[in-house]
């Protein structure tokens, strides 16, 4: 479904991706891991267009490398920001109204499914966006996102400064959002949450792919843990 090939990208005269290569099939969780600064969120900041790319971005078998923002997500790539990016004077039904589509038909996410998912939303509807805990937040962001019937998501650190109850929440709405057929690529430094849920994985260290694997192979391989990711 995501298929990048060879992809560099660059602040100013910093190279940051250095020629990295993945994909993410349909239906599939898949994670990628690294330190930060490693270069995780400038791969799917280039992917969704924030950053000009050098190389190839495939969704869908059509290339995506050269369109704006608004058009790769009209394609049905949803992303999911490490700020979470809601609009604190909005209310949470405005927000959520805002991740539909203009003119699309119906998907697999309506407003009343994600309220029913997350009933803490629903009792907060009318209240602005800015008044709700970073856990509410979070999942208003991934929730508005789900509106617009995405086929993949990139979600960005989705349980960074959350409690364990609410970090439990987000996993399980991830897990929701693959089996309704939502492919999913997540950043996450929690390294328990990717294993337990992930597909695949691919461990990125000094803009470089260094490991692509099975959770499985992962937590068999002391080598690249300690080298990439355990601090």
């Amino acid at each position: 479904m995501l298929e990048v090939d060879d992809l560099h990208a660059y602040y100013g005269k910093s190279h940051i991706l250095q020629g990295i290569s993945f994909h993410v099939g349909e239906g599939e969780i898949v994670s990628l891991l690294g330190r930060n600064g490693a270069g995780r969120s400038t791969a799917i900041r280039t992917i969704m267009g924030h950053i000009p790319a050098v190389g190839s971005i495939r969704f869908k078998r059509q290339r995506i490398d050269k369109l704006k923002t608004h058009e790769i997500a009209r394609r049905g790539l949803g992303y999911v920001p490490e700020d979470r990016a809601i609009f604190p004077t909005l209310t949470v039904r405005e927000n959520l109204l805002l991740g539909i589509k203009p003119g699309g038909a119906p998907g697999r996410w309506t407003q009343d499914d994600v309220l029913d998912l997350f009933p803490m939303l629903r009792a907060r509807i009318d209240a602005p966006g800015g008044v709700l805990s970073g856990g509410e937040q979070q999942l208003l962001a991934i929730c508005r996102t789900l509106m617009g019937d995405p086929d993949l998501i990139m979600v960005d650190e989705p349980t960074e400064g959350l409690a364990p109850m609410v970090t439990d929440r987000v996993r399980a709405l991830l897990e929701e959002i693959a089996s309704r057929g939502v492919a999913i690529l997540l950043i996450e430094q929690k390294l328990t949450i990717a294993l337990a849920i992930s597909h695949r994985l691919y461990v990125m260290g000094q803009g470089r792919i260094v490991f692509e694997g099975t959770a499985a192979a992962l937590r068999q391989n002391e080598g690249v843990r300690k080298e990439w990711l355990e601090i």
